[in-house]
């Protein structure tokens, strides 16, 4: 046999390349391992939920359906949240499933739909919001607070906090109310009839105001108001801010960045303050990851043109779309 001559580092990088590929190995076992408990956990709750009649009311259709509905309607002014309503109560109606009947699963759907829109608006703003970080750091260090990226950062933060302390007591009303959609059919009605005022009122002043700290506290207030389901949290502000003076666009730039810092907290303090993991595990998840990317997606690209349309447009329009939709779906829900 022909001897080979190696030498001690060619030795140590062979073995320890062998045990990586052997740790590579055992740890992608685990993962499989893991893998296969959660799907014969899934099969054994689908189980048992077929035995006591017990119905798992969340599927890949509906998690998509309302992954469009939210990318569609977290930044149109027609609320994002009576949509959600609308389409899951909708398809439980078709599906002769009882709309009383709560799920956690679907709340912990409806905040990685937002979730996926928070990721659409970091993408498309990020910046904008690199600049305003920026100009934060910058300030506060040289205690330069003139430039508007600082002062944008300030009315962000200022606004997220008035949005907190008046949507946190909400809180239980706004949850009762996904239950109720014939009452969120009708605070839609009252979001499209703010958006019609508000356009009106923007035609007969047309002195166009930037940002400033009474604007953005009305701004926030709206946000906070926007907790219930049927006030469109984008339709508020944007008329908010045209009640104010401002420019639709400038209104419109401003309503998208500050919903980050809400729909990031949400995203993050709901789950590991209501939710137990191991109920988590048994969720639907390529439905609930579906949602999430569909809603990232179709976010992204109404983020890209809703912009192009109100710099051009009235959002008049989106003001009888709500009148009609509330009034359609109040009546379709309080019959059924």
């Amino acid at each position: 046999m022909k001897k080979i001559d190696i030498s001690l580092k060619d030795f140590f990088t062979i073995r320890f390349l062998t045990f990586f590929k052997n740790a590579v190995f055992f740890e992608l076992c685990y993962y499989l391992y893991i893998t296969g408990c959660n799907l014969r956990l899934s099969v054994r709750r689908a189980v048992w939920a077929r035995r006591t009649g017990e119905e798992d009311i969340l599927d890949l259709i509906q998690s998509i359906l309302m992954g469009m509905v939210q990318g569609l309607s977290e930044f149109l002014p027609i609320s994002s949240s009576a949509h959600l309503v609308f389409t899951s109560n909708f398809y439980k109606v078709f599906k002769g499933i009882e709309i009383v009947h709560e799920s956690n699963q679907e709340i912990f759907l409806d905040i990685m739909l937002h979730l996926g829109t928070l990721i659409a608006v970091l993408i498309y703003f990020r910046k904008e919001i690199l600049e305003i970080l920026k100009a934060l750091y910058y300030g506060l260090k040289s205690k330069d607070y003139s430039s508007r990226d600082f002062k944008l950062g300030l009315y962000i933060i200022l606004g997220t906090v008035i949005t907190v302390l008046i949507a946190y007591p909400l809180n239980e009303v706004a949850g009762g109310l996904v239950f109720k959609p014939a009452i969120v059919g009708l605070l839609l009605v009252g979001t499209g009839i703010l958006l019609l005022f508000s356009e009106y009122w923007a035609k007969k002043h047309s002195d166009k105001k930037d940002i400033s700290v009474k604007n953005s506290v009305l701004i926030a207030v709206a946000q906070g108001l926007a907790a219930l389901p049927g006030f469109s949290r984008s339709g508020l502000t944007i008329a908010t801010g045209l009640l104010c003076g401002m420019e639709r666009t400038t209104a419109a730039r401003y309503s998208f960045l500050l919903s980050i810092p809400i729909i990031l907290g949400a995203s993050m303090v709901y789950p590991l303050v209501k939710i137990d993991f191991h109920e988590i595990i048994t969720y639907n998840w390529p439905a609930i990851i579906a949602g999430t990317v569909v809603s990232a997606l179709v976010g992204y690209v109404c983020i890209k043109y809703f912009l192009k349309f109100v710099s051009r447009f009235s959002l008049a329009i989106f003001g009888y779309y709500c009148l009609i939709a509330g009034i359609a779906t109040a009546v379709f829900f309080y019959i059924n």
